[in-house]
């Protein structure tokens, strides 16, 4: 395990963190094996990396039971080292090679109901008397831009603190956008966003960047920097608490925004593209909702619908 280990180090250039999460998972593999009387790799069979699976699926008095993704995590590390015992001369064959990951549960995509939305959007300035806040404030008009953008064009959070002024074209309503992978897209942005986003620049980004480190950057923090994704992140906690909120995430506005579209007839190839997805299967996620949401109307609403 240890020459395994290195050899992630060394060879592979794996980060700290992930390190230290394969040598967790494979320490618990150790035991199992100890305990099933495997005393050298060659010695590891099929029904052994199974029963390594099982055990961390049921748990055990040490340890609480695994959910299929955190399980399947820790395979991929059993599996990289029978690999690379193969591969070395370590072992005469692979015995985690036919050993299959469990399949974690599908997870819908968290979006909110367009009432939420605008409470969160109408909380994204803050109270009046609330210090920094108030939606005559650089940071009130600042926040409540940010979010109007991310809901009025379904950007990442990264996309939208990535944004420089002239990345905006408020006349037509668009924002050239830089996704994963450094792909650029165009994305519209609604009559709402726009007119927040125009009073941002007219009446809060001028104060804001008074100490000019912010250069071309679309959001500035409170010191005339580029707003960071924490910041970003920060701002719509706090627009959720004050709207009383839970369970929103840095995502939620995407989430909510694909939904919506989805639910208001618009094609998923269209919102494919909206979204930057390199696949329409990533984006056919957002129908399971919209199809949940037909099947509680009709149960809550239809005569015939529940005997």
């Amino acid at each position: 395990m240890r020459t395994y280990l290195g050899h992630l180090a060394v060879e592979r250039g794996l980060a700290a963190n992930t390190l230290t999460s394969y040598r967790r998972d494979l320490r618990r593999y150790v035991e199992i094996l100890d305990g099933r009387g495997r005393a050298a790799i060659g010695e590891i069979t099929e029904d052994d990396v199974r029963a390594f699976l099982m055990g961390l699926r049921e748990g055990d008095a040490d340890h609480p039971p695994l959910s299929a993704g955190s399980a399947a995590r820790a395979l991929v590390a059993v599996r990289g080292l029978h690999r690379f015992a193969l591969r070395e001369g370590m072992a005469p064959a692979d015995p985690a090679r036919e050993v299959k990951p469990p399949t974690p549960p599908r997870r819908l995509p968290k979006a909110i109901s367009l009432d939420e939305v605008e409470r969160l959007l109408a909380a994204a300035a803050g109270p009046a008397g609330e210090a920094g806040a108030g939606s005559d404030t650089a940071r009130g008009l600042r926040d409540r831009a940010l979010l109007e953008l991310l809901y009025g064009s379904g950007a990442r959070i990264s996309e939208a603190v990535g944004l420089d002024v002239d990345d905006l074209d408020l006349g037509d309503g668009f924002a050239r956008v830089s996704g994963k992978g450094g792909k650029t897209r165009v994305v519209p942005i609604g009559d709402y966003a726009r007119h927040a986003v125009q009073a941002y620049l007219v009446r809060a980004r001028p104060e804001l960047g008074r100490a000019g480190r912010g250069g071309p950057a679309l959001f500035l923090n409170a010191r005339g920097g580029r707003l960071s994704r924490q910041g970003a992140w920060m701002v719509l906690r706090a627009a959720a608490e004050r709207a009383k909120l839970s369970d929103v995430s840095p995502h939620t506005l995407r989430h909510s925004f694909a939904t919506h579209l989805l639910d208001g007839g618009a094609d998923v190839r269209v919102v494919q593209e909206l979204l930057g997805h390199a696949s329409v299967t990533t984006t056919q996620v957002y129908t399971l909702v919209t199809v949940q949401l037909l099947r509680e109307v009709y149960a809550t609403s239809h005569p015939r619908a529940r005997g």
